[in-house]
């Protein structure tokens, strides 16, 4: 499976929130493993920057994003996937974002924590222990 990890996952992954902390670990293992490809949208990246900088310092924000570019492919954003994100009748435009950039990239769906921040999706949006059942031990 291709799957986008929403930035939800990646910072529950980088900052051990719990008790999400579990599944986002093991997401993260199944895409290092090679059980699935992970993908995060564009904007992903900088937005883990930017909130573990203001939970742990740089340093710890130079290496989560450095992990997350090690393990997980980046669909890009550009002009066209901020068009599309904006006829998309999400209320929340980062999630928008996310699910054109998913959509652009042929993925096969979104993983979150906010399924109902995905209302209006062409994609199947996942929860992580959905994901986790359908890719097994």
């Amino acid at each position: 499976m291709r799957l986008l990890f929403d930035t939800n996952i990646m910072l529950d992954l980088f900052l051990s929130r719990q008790p999400w902390v579990v599944e986002a670990t093991a997401l993260w293992h199944a895409a290092q493993q090679g059980r699935c490809t992970g993908f995060v949208s564009g904007i992903t990246p900088v937005n883990c920057f930017y909130v573990v900088r203001k939970a742990g310092g740089i340093p710890l924000a130079r290496q989560a994003v450095s992990a997350m570019l090690n393990v997980v492919q980046v669909c890009p954003v550009d002009n066209a996937v901020l068009q599309a994100a904006l006829l998309l009748p999400m209320r929340d435009f980062e999630d928008a974002v996310q699910h054109a950039a998913a959509v652009a990239n042929g993925l096969d769906a979104i993983v979150t924590r906010d399924p109902k921040g995905f209302q209006g999706a062409t994609l199947p949006i996942l929860e992580p222990a959905a994901v986790l059942q359908q890719l097994g031990p």
